[in-house]
C-alpha cells in the first residue's frame, strides 16, 4: 500500500509540474506575445493532454484485462502498472515539445495562419535580444494581432497578402537578426548609459 501511495503521489506531482510548465508557455519560449500564438500554445497543450489521457487509460485497461485473464496481476503487476503510468506521463508531458518555427517556414500556409507562427518565432528569439528589443518584440506581437484581424478572410492571392509575406518573411527576420548581432559588451554599455540618463536630474538637461 505504501508503494502504491508513493506511485500515486509521483503521478500527481508529475501532472502538476507538466500543467504548470504548459501554463507558463513551455520551457523553450517565454510568455506569449499575442493571442494567435497563445491559441497555438493552447492547441498544443490540449493535444498533449489528450495523448496523456489516452495512454494512461490504455495502460489501466490493459492491466485490468490482464487481471481478469490471469485472475489478478499481483504485487509485481501493480508495480509494473504504476511504473508504466509514471513513465508514460513523464514522457508524454515532456514530448513532443512546442518547437519554434524556422524563419523559412514563416511565409508558408494561409496568410491568417502566419501571424501565430510568426509570434511563436519572435517569442523564441526574444531571450537572445537586448532588453530594449525584447520590449519591442512584445509591441510587435500586439501589432501582429491587429494585423491578423485585417487578414481574416483575405484572399491569399491578393496583393496585400504578398506584402504581408514579405513583411513577415524578409523584414522581421532582418530586424531581429540585427538586434541579436549586437555584441554583449555594447548591450551592457547601452544599458549603463540609459541608467545614467535616468538618474540624471531633470535640471541638468535644461
Amino acid at each position: 500500500m505504501a508503494d502504491t501511495a508513493r506511485q500515486s503521489e509521483a503521478i500527481l506531482a508529475a501532472a502538476r509540474a507538466s500543467l504548470a510548465d504548459q501554463r507558463a508557455g513551455g520551457r523553450r519560449m517565454g510568455k506569449a506575445i499575442g493571442t494567435r500564438s497563445a491559441a497555438l500554445r493552447r492547441r498544443h497543450t490540449i493535444g498533449k493532454i489528450k495523448r496523456i489521457t489516452a495512454a494512461l487509460l490504455t495502460i489501466l485497461i490493459a492491466a485490468f484485462a490482464a487481471g481478469l485473464v490471469l485472475d489478478g496481476i499481483g504485487f509485481t503487476g501493480l508495480m509494473l502498472t504504476g511504473a508504466a503510468l509514471v513513465a508514460s506521463l513523464l514522457l508524454l508531458a515532456r514530448y513532443p515539445r512546442l518547437s519554434a518555427p524556422q524563419p523559412a517556414s514563416l511565409t508558408k500556409g494561409p496568410v491568417a495562419h502566419m501571424v501565430g507562427t510568426t509570434q511563436l518565432w519572435l517569442e523564441s528569439q526574444r531571450p537572445a535580444l537586448p532588453p530594449p528589443a525584447q520590449t519591442l518584440v512584445g509591441q510587435i506581437g500586439h501589432q501582429l494581432d491587429l494585423l491578423a484581424l485585417q487578414l481574416d478572410g483575405l484572399d491569399d492571392t491578393a496583393p496585400a497578402a504578398g506584402d504581408v509575406r514579405r513583411l513577415i518573411g524578409e523584414y522581421l527576420p532582418l530586424v531581429v537578426n540585427a538586434y541579436a548581432a549586437i555584441p554583449v559588451p555594447l548591450r551592457q554599455q547601452s544599458q549603463d548609459e540609459q541608467a545614467k540618463l535616468e538618474q540624471t536630474p531633470h535640471h541638468a538637461h535644461c
